[in-house]
């Protein structure tokens, strides 16, 4: 079951309108929590986002990349606590590839919007516009914005001949 879901899952960043239903947004909450975490310190802070018009002031957080979060009926900010842990990066970006795959499990699509390390302008990260926004606490730091939502079409897997097998190396590079 898991091969298969991981063969399958493509980004997705066209939505058709229908929203997420409550129990599958419960559902990607349960799966964010229960993501693996260094001595399980958890320094993971998670903003589910419903609403439409903040939906779309998300999706203008930076100038590529994130335009398609407008039109999708939910969006996921995954935060770490820096204070918590020196490896919330690894952290939050395992509880994000979570919700990737518990998406794909529940027929819904989802795309990575990358917002750690990116800038929304020429003054301002991408964090930190994301941080005024939703009103972040200073010890929080975006890593992520999940988009979710029904696909609007669903992409062919790669095909396993396109896998960049040089890339495996055994016992020594």
């Amino acid at each position: 079951m898991f091969m298969s879901l991981i063969r399958n899952r493509r980004s997705v960043r066209e939505y058709t309108g229908q929203p997420v239903e409550k129990e599958k947004i419960d559902a990607l909450v349960e799966t964010a929590l229960r993501a693996p975490s260094s001595r399980s310190v958890n320094p993971w802070e998670f903003i589910v986002i419903t609403d439409k018009a903040l939906l779309e002031k998300l999706s203008l957080s930076k100038p590529h990349g994130s335009a398609f979060l407008k039109h999708a009926p939910l969006g996921i900010v995954v935060c770490g606590d820096t204070e918590k842990s020196d490896v919330w990066v690894e952290d939050t970006a395992i509880a994000s590839i979570f919700l990737h795959l518990a998406a794909e499990a529940l027929g819904l699509g989802s795309c990575w919007i990358q917002i750690r390390s990116r800038m929304y302008d020429d003054n301002c990260s991408a964090g930190e516009h994301i941080a005024g926004l939703l009103d972040l606490p200073p010890r929080l730091t975006v890593e992520s914005i999940i988009a979710v939502g029904y696909p609007e079409q669903k992409n062919a897997p790669h095909a396993r001949e396109t896998l960049q097998y040089e890339k495996i190396h055994y016992n020594s590079f």
